[in-house]
């Protein structure tokens, strides 16, 4: 398993399950090829979490190994298109994650692969689900902002099928065997994604184009090659006259922005059909008479929400809202804002949290994110001090703008508790326990997260302090969080872990199965009998006692039913549990 690929810090370093953002924080693997072999299994293997570790390995592997990973490149897109498609939303999204983590260490080295992982995304976004929608985006604003240009294009312009319109059978006739068959050829014509049925997906196309297109400007655009002059103007035509409000709004302004060049017009009517002419030059005699000018990167209006998203969107058509910044941490003299960099003094980690509001409440989501971000990835271990202090006040009095933005949020805190600075980790640790009993069954999407960010490096760390403050906010799990969801990540890293984690995680199992087994036998026998099966036998004297504990709790609920149950095991199983169970007796 790869808890044998230690990092040089020691055991408690030993898992793989590392950042997904910039430094501070990832560490480099001993042995990257070998990483770079097992991650790719654990991807194909069929266990959801084994995937999860596979995803995390490669996120490791392209900040820190680039050139171990540059020649098996082919292969790993291809592993992260089939797990973008995942069922399995939360494989899903940390696919997606992954490969805005390429685009952005990878850079240019991605330009071949830009094509089909752009694929993969767009389709993706016509996700309900508001948060693997939010991921595609930022992986597409990596694609464009690091990859070349061109080939983003290309990618936006061929990334969807039309669907069933494009889909046309051929007759064809076949001789076989002096017999004459006819056979249809099926066809399925590559377009545009601004032809997608999906408006979701062409919004998400739209957007990023316009994006695109502000970079490379007019003049290259529609000066340059002829097959990107062909293609662009009748993209973006289309896209003004979408029937849909979102990309035609995005489209419109980008045939504003294109309406600039000196040759538009002469252009637009070469490259544009007649039954489209009319209506585009009207398009862009309405925008230049209304004084609808506006920057290319602003977003358009956007409907309240979409239908199972579970989060509501501000238009910023409707209202300017003022740019709040993020509140000062109760503890320093100096505001924090993102570009403040002035010396500050934190408090001692043990102290307790100011819970007093700090500024305006913030509203607009975008903002809090990026301001969050510049604070908990300062590369002044203060300033990241200062954004957990942030992060736990706005627990306590803006915890809906926490909810709807928990998983951006999340990763970013969840890379504190990953880096390699011990104080800030301590910090992060204290503060969880806190935002924990706030935030309560909120949380239960980045549970998957948070469980091995805590038990992969800490509960085996040999700093009593960080230990403690570890198996503080596993407790504080317990106590505040639908027992049933820790039972499945607890099971499965006493599993797979070793030394005081395992027989910490080992011993909350025996208390799950106490309070979960009276009203969830099913899930109790389905997850902690698997764990008890692979702990029976000879083992370390804690491992022991541990094992003794959660065989106890498992008897004292199952009765009899406990030997039933081993008696499907193989031979071995029933003896070790017997002779324990005489031992306990």
């Amino acid at each position: 398993m790869f808890q044998t690929c230690v990092c040089a810090d020691g055991p408690a370093q030993g898992s793989l399950s590392g950042p997904q953002r910039d430094p501070p924080g990832p560490h480099p693997f001993p042995k990257p090829e070998l990483a770079m072999t097992q991650s790719l299994t654990l991807i194909s293997s069929e266990n959801w979490q084994e995937k999860m570790e596979g995803l995390t390995v490669l996120r490791s592997l392209a900040q820190n190994h680039v050139d171990t990973l540059l020649p098996r490149l082919r292969d790993v897109c291809l592993a992260l298109v089939q797990e973008v498609k995942n069922l399995r939303s939360g494989v899903s999204r940390v696919a997606v994650c992954t490969l805005g983590v390429l685009y952005r260490h990878l850079e240019r080295a991605m330009d071949k692969e830009v094509e089909t992982t752009a694929r993969a995304l767009l389709h993706k976004a016509a996700e309900s689900n508001a948060f693997i929608r939010e991921e595609v985006d930022a992986a597409l604003g990596h694609m464009v902002r690091h990859c070349t240009p061109a080939r983003c294009i290309n990618a936006f312009l061929d990334g969807g099928l039309r669907g069933l319109a494009d889909v046309s059978l051929s007759p064809s006739v076949v001789y076989f065997g002096g017999l004459c068959l006819f056979v249809c050829v099926l066809h399925v014509e590559p377009v545009c994604v601004c032809s997608h049925l999906s408006a979701a997906v062409r919004k998400c196309a739209a957007q990023h184009l316009a994006d695109l297109l502000e970079r490379v400007g007019v003049a290259r655009l529609l000066s340059g090659g002829k097959d990107v002059t062909d293609r662009i103007l009748p993209a973006v035509v289309k896209l003004a006259l979408d029937s849909s409000p979102e990309p035609r709004s995005f489209g419109r302004r980008m045939l504003l922005f294109l309406s600039s060049h000196r040759d538009f017009d002469s252009l637009l009517e070469k490259n544009i059909p007649t039954k489209d002419l009319s209506a585009a030059r009207k398009a862009v005699s309405g925008l230049k008479a209304k004084g609808q000018g506006q920057g290319l990167g602003e977003t358009p209006q956007t409907p309240a929400s979409l239908p199972g998203s579970g989060t509501a969107r501000a238009s910023t058509l409707q209202r300017k809202l003022p740019k709040p910044t993020i509140a000062p941490s109760p503890t320093t003299t100096t505001t924090a804002t993102p570009t403040n960099t002035a010396t500050t003094t934190p408090r001692e980690p043990n102290s307790k949290y100011s819970s007093k509001p700090q500024g305006p409440i913030m509203e607009d989501k975008p903002e809090y994110i990026r301001q969050l971000t510049a604070l908990l990835e300062s590369k002044d271990f203060r300033e990241r001090i200062k954004g957990l202090d942030q992060l736990v006040a706005d627990c306590q009095h803006n915890p809906s703008m926490v909810i709807r933005s928990l998983f951006p949020v999340f990763d970013l805190f969840r890379d504190r508790l990953l880096e390699s600075n011990r104080k800030v980790n301590l910090y992060a640790l204290e503060a969880l326990q806190g935002m924990v009993r706030l935030l309560k069954d909120n949380l239960s999407g980045v549970l998957n997260h948070l469980v091995p960010a805590i038990v992969d490096n800490h509960l085996n760390s040999k700093n009593h302090a960080v230990y403690s403050a570890a198996t503080g906010a596993l407790c504080e799990l317990v106590l505040n969080l639908d027992n049933s969801l820790l039972l499945e990540p607890f099971c499965f890293k006493a599993r797979v872990l070793s030394g005081q984690a395992k027989v910490d995680l080992i011993e909350k199992v025996a208390e799950l199965v106490m309070e979960l087994y009276p009203r969830r036998p099913q899930l109790v026998e389905q997850k902690a009998l698997p764990l008890l099966w692979g702990l029976l036998g000879p083992s370390s004297g804690s491992v022991h006692r541990a094992t003794t504990s959660l065989c106890r709790a498992l008897h004292h609920q199952m009765g009899p039913g406990l030997r039933q149950s081993a008696a499907s095991q193989p031979p071995s199983v029933g003896r070790d549990l017997n002779q324990l169970l005489r031992t306990m007796s």
